[in-house]
């Protein structure tokens, strides 16, 4: 790679998904950052296919709390996210079956004290998914808070921002190789050839691969296949007003997309890093798990689709630089939360990376560097 063919920057993020596009936006304002993105337009892959929603109660402990962080970016975000609001009422109903009660327990132990969640009886819970078979829902716990993100909007808010702040994204820039020589990390992709001291690993289901690349230790990371469809409702039924319906052990899920239904069967399935497409057999599961709750006759699937949610171990993100190679930059791991926790997490990153303390507030919300930090998997 010769330095005349290179294009340099400060950083250089890979992956122009949620993750990259919204710490390569807040690390402009300061630095010259590069993004490369395999795929011919941001977000083709996880970010492009989620269903997200803004729960304070959703995930491990570090998601919550970044996750907290982030609903003042959502309720007030800069100028060039647009005039919509990013946020929408929604609200999340977890239920239990009689069988299900320890479920529920545990649940709510873990939500004790969290505002705006409580217990709701079974006629409650008839009333707010009166879809569900009278009698199928014993109890369950509704999080009134809970709120629809709008993600096309987040993520191109994020890009717009990101470009205005003279940062370049540059697609179809498949890293094919990757190495570390004098204090600079250079990139041969399928778009031509960078360099820069810092890189930032975005790259979803792909950061184990990455790191691979790099010839750093990879984090344990595992995509899951999660699948969901949209279905008619019921003739004469407006689902907008109802609230996301959620099986409390995640067998399902049920949630208002525009006067239509998106169901899912909240599947997992390890999955190899790929174009991530719905298998028959996990449609076929989606469909009688929800008519086994629901008074819903799925004839016909109106689409359906499927993407990748990335874990390791503790399901908590990696973020953080890698405390055996110089430069280098852990941001992967999101899982299911990566959307409603962009915000808070991004502007972390950026902090980390500029070298600056945490964030105001994040500590105060019981937040802990260690449990996110790549130093967790070296120990």
């Amino acid at each position: 790679m010769s330095e005349q063919s290179s294009r340099h920057y400060d950083i250089v993020v890979i992956g122009a998904g949620m993750a990259g596009a919204s710490v390569a936006y807040e690390l402009a304002a300061d630095y010259r950052v590069a993004v490369l993105e395999m795929e011919g337009h941001p977000g083709y892959h996880t970010t492009g296919r989620s269903a997200a929603v803004f729960s304070e109660t959703y995930g491990p402990a570090p998601i919550r709390a970044l996750t907290s962080q982030s609903r003042a970016f959502y309720e007030n975000p800069p100028e060039i996210f647009g005039r919509e609001p990013l946020l929408s009422p929604r609200g999340a109903l977890f239920i239990a079956r009689k069988d299900q009660g320890e479920s529920l327990d545990e649940l709510s132990e873990n939500l004790s004290g969290q505002p705006g969640v409580r217990p709701v009886g079974s006629d409650e819970i008839q009333r707010l998914s009166p879809l569900l078979h009278p009698g199928y829902a014993e109890r369950g716990l509704l999080e009134e808070d809970a709120r629809d993100i709008d993600v096309n909007a987040l993520h191109q808010g994020y890009l717009r921002g990101f470009k205005k702040r003279d940062g370049d994204v540059v697609v179809n820039a498949e890293v094919m190789s990757l190495v570390q020589d004098g204090g600079q990390w250079k990139f041969s992709s399928r778009s031509g050839e960078f360099s820069a001291p810092v890189m930032i690993n975005a790259a979803g289901a792909w950061a184990d691969e990455i790191a691979m690349k790099a010839g750093v230790n990879t984090v344990g990371l595992v995509p899951k296949r999660r699948t969901a469809m949209i279905v008619r409702a019921p003739d004469g039924e407006n689902p907008d007003a109802w609230p996301v319906t959620v099986d409390v052990d995640e067998q399902f899920y049920m949630k208002p997309d525009a006067g239509r239904l998106l169901i899912s069967p909240a599947d997992e399935t390890p999955s190899a890093p790929c174009d991530a497409q719905p298998e028959e057999m996990d449609i076929a599961i989606c469909i009688d798990r929800i008519q086994q709750a629901f008074a819903l006759d799925v004839r016909r699937v109106e689409n359906s689709w499927a993407g990748l949610r990335s874990f390791v171990e503790d399901h908590a993100p990696v973020c953080g630089f890698d405390p055996q190679a110089d430069g280098f930059f852990w941001l992967a791991g999101q899982g299911g939360y990566g959307i409603q926790s962009a915000p808070g997490l991004s502007q972390l990153a950026a902090r980390l990376v500029a070298g600056k303390p945490m964030p105001d507030g994040l500590e105060a919300r019981g937040f802990k560097l260690s449990d996110v930090s790549p130093d967790r998997f070296r120990r």
